[in-house]
């Protein structure tokens, strides 16, 4: 497949001479071909989406809506095709891709929903006969960089909350995801969103230094590693833009020794071994009270042998690739690691020597000392860890002593430990009896500490994120009322008059 940006409401292939080739990860054969953009590329796109801004901020947000809400339907007609490309490209199983376009529609919808319901306040003055409210505005052309490995749903937290408020958007998506792409935007245009509100741009790290440095591009919204986005905030900043991250996360899971263990065993392998390990709120960590370890382990064992480990495109597989052989290294030199500190590979530990295609066994390292690089650092694949705790507070403890604030999950029966942890644990999201991962697009999302900077993504926080406040103040009393020098003279008068 050949694929190429979308700027201004036409398609045109990237003007840089360098050609980026997407393999599938299973059995290495390409799947989409691209010309990289350069910075010329992503200055055209800015100017467009400039253009369009002031068109489109014009359309009333109703009418906004409408649009967002055939695009979500065209999203619909196309779940399955969308979800064979993800699973093509990235490798993702089919279940999990369907699940992931499934989120994109329920987006659309919801954020088409808020075209109608975009509240601002009224607030009571201080001095009569004034009227106060607030409304929102946007704030202009937004620069959204998402990952490879939620190619449509992670850019569809992004663009529609910025698109219901009235913003125009340039998104640069991975490069790993230039086909997911191609398509996801194809059903943007086939929804009647006029030309120049989104572009594509299919580009690197000068498309990307471009899109963060322009000061017309007002707002920067940036998924990805720790590590660099905090280098686009430093560069932001300069700028003196608005940047919402969304970055790393070492998740843990608590189990306590009256949870229900089976369930707590379905719960950890599912949000470790999801996505191959892949996603920003996989869990890395499972932390377990030393009374039930053994019991535990047993069962976590038995739960991960039973995985089918395979092309996400067949029936019945549970755990696809990892993205490339890069990842599959990474995962060996965090084995090699592990055997250096001395601590147990309980189950996997290698990658599949028979298997064609990135494949890295489902893997349980325990018990692993809370000090060690393993439970410290992202590792963003299907390896956990597994640490004891001596009780509840020690678990919390465990659990807080991570830079990551992502998302935490408690297995208990008790009501009154579930509340305790959902105060103390000091992660953006919580689960009681669930593993990590299943955020719902109604909710907020985001982390705390080195996972973010505060702002949130998807639900009522999206349209913080996305917009500005304006307090509107008017006085229809036909005469100078100043606030704070006014008010107490005024007040005293109205009591006077009402005393005599």
């Amino acid at each position: 497949m050949n694929c190429k940006n979308f700027i201004g409401g036409n398609w045109k292939a990237g003007s840089s001479l360098e050609v980026i080739e997407n393999m599938n990860p299973v059995n290495f054969e390409k799947v989409s071909e691209a010309n990289i953009s350069s910075a010329d590329d992503v200055l055209e796109a800015i100017q467009h989406a400039e253009a369009a801004f002031y068109k489109w901020k014009s359309i009333p947000a109703p009418n906004r809506g409408e649009i967002l809400y055939r695009i979500g339907e065209v999203l619909k007609e196309r779940k399955h095709k969308l979800a064979e490309l993800i699973t093509l490209e990235i490798g993702k199983t089919k279940v999990e891709a369907e699940g992931e376009v499934q989120e994109a529609i329920d987006m659309a919808y919801y954020m088409a929903g808020e075209g109608r319901r975009m509240f601002g306040q009224t607030i009571p003055s201080e001095l009569p006969n004034k009227w106060a409210m607030s409304v929102r505005e946007p704030v202009g052309v937004i620069g959204a960089i998402s990952a490879f490995n939620f190619p449509v749903a992670v850019p569809s937290w992004k663009i529609f909350p910025s698109l219901i408020l009235g913003n125009t958007v340039i998104w640069k998506p991975s490069l790993e995801t230039s086909a997911i792409s191609n398509e996801f935007m194809r059903c943007f245009e086939e929804g009647g969103l006029p030309p120049g509100v989104l572009n594509l741009i299919l580009g690197g790290q000068e498309a990307g230094q471009t899109i963060v440095e322009d000061p017309r591009v007002v707002h920067i919204s940036f998924t990805g590693s720790t590590e660099t986005g905090r280098k686009v905030y430093q560069q932001a900043a300069g700028h003196l833009k608005r940047v919402s991250l969304e970055l790393g996360g070492k998740n843990a899971v608590i189990v306590l020794k009256d949870a229900n263990l089976e369930l707590a065993a379905d719960g950890v392998v599912w949000a470790a071994f999801g996505t191959s390990g892949q996603r920003c709120t996989s869990a890395s960590r499972v932390i377990v009270e030393e009374e039930i370890y053994e019991a535990f382990i047993e069962k976590l064992i038995q739960k991960t042998s039973n995985l089918t480990v395979g092309d996400g495109r067949n029936d019945g597989v549970d755990v696809g690739p990892l993205i490339n052989e890069n990842a599959v290294q990474k995962m060996e030199s965090y084995i090699a690691s592990a055997k250096e500190s001395g601590s147990e590979i309980l189950h996997g530990g290698k990658r599949y020597q028979k298997k064609q295609g990135h494949f890295f066994q489902p893997t349980i390292i325990g018990p692993v000392d809370s000090e060690n690089r393993l439970v410290k650092e992202e590792i963003f694949g299907p390896i956990l860890s597994v640490i004891k705790a001596e009780d509840f507070n020690h678990a919390l403890q465990i659990n807080n002593a991570s830079r990551y604030g992502l998302s935490t999950a408690l297995f208990t029966k008790d009501v009154n430990d579930a509340f305790k942890g959902i105060r103390e644990m000091d992660t953006g999201i919580v689960y009681v009896n669930h593993g990590t991962t299943g955020a719902e697009i109604q909710l907020p999302f985001g982390g705390t500490k080195d996972t973010g900077n505060g702002l949130r993504e998807a639900g009522q926080a999206a349209l913080d994120a996305f917009s500005e406040w304006k307090s509107v103040y008017v006085d229809y009393s036909n005469q100078l009322q100043r606030a704070q020098i006014d008010t107490d003279q005024l007040f005293s008068h109205l009591i006077q008059d009402e005393t005599n």
